[in-house]
């Protein structure tokens, strides 16, 4: 029995896109994308383009985190590369969270421009880590009354609380009176 394999000049294209931690260092950063380079590299891989997002708002929180930094990779290599790639994600502490997916299957790998630009891992520049004052959900959908009530028109600017109360009770509601 054969095993089929791919022509070297033949290979998959993937992308990877790792979440690190907000308050993640440039030098771990850097150790993480130097560390999927030589990763790519050793598994006859290809890297075709390295993005770094920045850090942005997650859809939910993962491991109390409501950020991360995004970061995005674009190869060329047969499944024994994601694998290796995924692996070495995992054991990184300042990883939240990865995804592969294929986007081609059968790729001639004579036919890929590729740019020196395109494959650096930029160093991470992050502004420092400011923490959010997140609203409830129910305050940012406005079902919530805001603390101080606006004043109705054709009542003066200097009325206080209860006597807007107090307004509000005489003229009462109308509709209810029918």
């Amino acid at each position: 029995m054969s095993r089929a394999t791919t022509a070297p000049n033949r290979a998959r294209e993937y992308e990877t896109i790792y979440i690190l931690k907000p308050d993640i260092d440039a030098e771990s950063a850097e150790k993480v994308g130097s560390r999927l380079a030589e990763v790519v590299g050793r598994e006859a891989g290809q890297l075709t383009k390295v993005e770094t997002w920045g850090r942005r708002k997650l859809a939910y929180a993962i491991a109390k985190h409501k950020r991360g930094v995004y970061v995005y990779l674009k190869y060329l290599g047969t499944g024994r590369v994601v694998s290796e790639i995924e692996r070495n994600l995992r054991l990184f502490d300042g990883v939240l969270k990865y995804q592969t997916v294929l986007v081609r299957s059968d790729v001639e790998v004579a036919g890929v421009a590729i740019s020196a630009d395109d494959v650096k891992f930029e160093r991470l520049e992050l502004p420092p880590l400011e923490e959010d004052k997140d609203e409830s959900r129910e305050r940012q959908l406005g079902l919530v009354e805001s603390e101080r009530r606006e004043k109705p028109e054709g009542i003066p600017a200097d009325l206080e609380e209860s006597e807007l109360e107090a307004i509000g009770e005489m003229g009462g509601d109308e509709d209810e009176e029918s």
